[in-house]
């Protein structure tokens, strides 16, 4: 193992982990380039599993001397940075929770052709903007049955270190890509490529013509369930375009769940059978 003590809390090599912003470690204008952190062995180890490469790892000293150093072996001579508690969250700005962190290179995206060969059920992602809702979706999705999951231009980063802590890892498991590049690539483009690849289109949606998530009628072979942003929800030029929208029936007055909530009682009821 190449274990590396910090000595400098400001040594270049631990920008990834406390000065480069989430578009910075994106990197935009060359994606191979691209970084993202994980969170916690069990996190770290199904990317691993996932054949994601890691790039380095910072750890708690007393996580490599105990129950991490398995995770520790996995990753061949990368850096792993080491140091107490304390001085790692200084260096972060945060408790690591877990006892570790991995920068891992972003991995080249399947296109949406890829996402949807063999699949029967999709989860379709608009403008999502909170990292724990994402995260949360893609748990219930990999739990669930879903086959993949697509993600319109102005969803937040999948591979934020939010969204892969609270997904438990399961963003490396389902499959995914973006439905576009750009804003005006959804949701007219995305959602006639969906068409062409033999999908009916279902948005969840609070809307008088909405049918119930038990109706008959979503009984198809191949079915794309569109969420929308925490909020104010889908697009009304979505909710148009789509085939059918569909709403989870409610009792007390309640007029609708948090988007992470609803995806599960979705999944659950229109998994394909």
């Amino acid at each position: 193992m190449n274990v590396i003590a910090i000595t400098d809390p400001q040594a270049p090599q631990l920008d990834v982990y406390a000065r480069l912003t989430q578009a910075q470690l994106r990197s935009r204008r060359r994606p191979e380039d691209g970084l993202f952190i994980a969170e916690s062995a069990v996190v770290i180890g199904h990317a691993l599993d996932a054949g994601y490469q890691p790039v380095s790892l910072l750890m708690e000293r007393r996580q490599l001397e105990g129950k991490d150093r398995p995770l520790a072996q996995r990753v061949g001579d990368v850096p792993i940075y080491v140091g107490e508690r304390e001085v790692l969250s200084g260096i972060t700005g945060y408790a690591l929770t877990r006892g570790v962190l991995c920068a891992m290179r972003r991995p080249a995206l399947p296109t949406v052709e890829q996402v949807c060969a063999g699949a029967k059920r999709l989860a379709v992602l608009e403008g999502i903007v909170d990292g724990a809702n994402v995260g949360a979706i893609f748990r219930c999705a990999a739990a669930l049955g879903m086959d993949g999951v697509l993600v319109s231009p102005t969803c937040i980063d999948p591979l934020c270190r939010r969204s892969v802590r609270v997904s438990m890892g399961t963003v490396f498991q389902v499959p995914w890509t973006y439905i576009g590049e750009k804003k005006e690539d959804w949701p007219r483009a995305g959602l006639e490529r969906l068409h062409k690849l033999g999908f009916a289109t279902a948005a969840m949606a609070l809307d008088d013509r909405a049918v119930s998530i038990d109706d008959p009628r979503l009984e198809r072979d191949r079915l794309a369930l569109v969420l929308g942003t925490e909020g104010d929800g889908l697009d009304p030029e979505t909710i148009a375009r789509c085939d059918c929208t569909v709403c989870i029936p409610m009792a007390h007055g309640v007029d609708s769940l948090n988007v992470a909530a609803a995806s599960a009682v979705a999944f659950w009821q229109l998994r394909a059978r």
